[in-house]
């Protein structure tokens, strides 16, 4: 055995205890959060969460998860951590709940998780070797299909992806790993034509009686301005919830003027309101001028 892979088998095999200086604080805290959660699941505790079921709980794990996207968005620390706390009880509590029927609680759970960091991350804890996040990302699939026992046959591109992850984002998954193999474009004026090419064929449909086929049209437009996206990279899902975020800070202004000038936006002409929008738009591009006081 070479002493450089000595190294990194002893460096996988404390990959568990390497945290021994603030770990104890962390494993206490662990504990303490899982001790509460036995108590509110078992006899005489919280009859709320006593009747909750892994298929209960899910909605209540969508719900956290999005909050705890909007607080990682908002940069505040302490809201960060009270959300991903919230996040770590639904875990909490689904891994009770497999504990409680024998299936492995939290620390099989955890035991797993580690094991498999470990075995698909050989160029950390033994001898592969990957210098960039795209060589990381292909380390990772190969093993992944080997566990699989897919290395001998291809695996289809959206092989593992939830069903109910958000289209932006599965379409994101996809494109990736078919660019991953090589099917890409070469050029992002190419990706930008494609674009171009799927809103022809939607305008194509607009006046037809085939809602169907403009829908089909519209999906395939979507799903080339997602791989524009990706191929610039640029993350759809945040570029347009930006985008949503914008519409929605004008809108809002359009309504206040509309409203302080007495009028109701129902009552207002089209043309009326987009003279108000560009009027909005208009105030956000001029640059703020600094006033300068005088001295003496």
């Amino acid at each position: 055995m070479r002493e450089g892979r000595g190294r990194r088998t002893a460096a996988a095999e404390g990959a568990a205890g390497n945290h021994a200086a603030g770990g104890e604080a962390w494993l206490q805290g662990t504990k303490r959060l899982l001790d509460v959660v036995a108590r509110l699941r078992g006899p005489g505790g919280c009859p709320w969460d006593r009747e909750q079921t892994l298929a209960s709980l899910k909605p209540f794990l969508i719900e956290e998860a999005y909050e705890l996207i909007d607080a990682v968005d908002s940069g505040d620390p302490d809201k960060h951590a009270e959300e991903l706390g919230d996040v770590l009880l639904q875990v909490a509590l689904q891994a009770r709940i497999r504990d409680e029927k024998k299936q492995g609680g939290f620390d099989h759970i955890a035991g797993m998780l580690a094991d498999k960091l470990i075995r698909r991350h050989p160029h950390v804890f033994a001898d592969a070797l990957a210098r960039t996040p795209a060589e990381v990302l292909r380390h990772w699939d190969a093993i992944k299909a080997a566990e699989a026992g897919e290395a001998s046959r291809p695996r289809r591109v959206d092989h593992g992806i939830p069903r109910g992850l958000p289209a932006l984002e599965k379409a994101r998954k996809v494109q990736g790993r078919a660019a991953r193999e090589g099917f890409d474009w070469d050029k992002v004026c190419d990706v930008a034509a494609k674009v171009e090419e799927e809103l022809r064929e939607a305008r194509r449909h607009l006046r037809g009686p085939d809602r169907k086929a403009l829908a089909e049209e519209i999906g395939d437009l979507l799903f080339a301005v997602v791989n524009l996206a990706r191929f610039t990279g640029v993350n759809a899902e945040e570029a347009l919830e930006g985008a949503v975020k914008k519409f929605v800070r004008r809108y809002t202004i359009v309504q206040d003027r509309i409203h302080r000038s007495g009028r109701r936006m129902k009552e207002c002409t089209l043309r009326q309101l987009d003279a108000e929008w560009n009027e909005v738009k208009k105030a956000e591009r001029r640059p703020t001028r600094k006033r300068h006081s005088r001295s003496g």
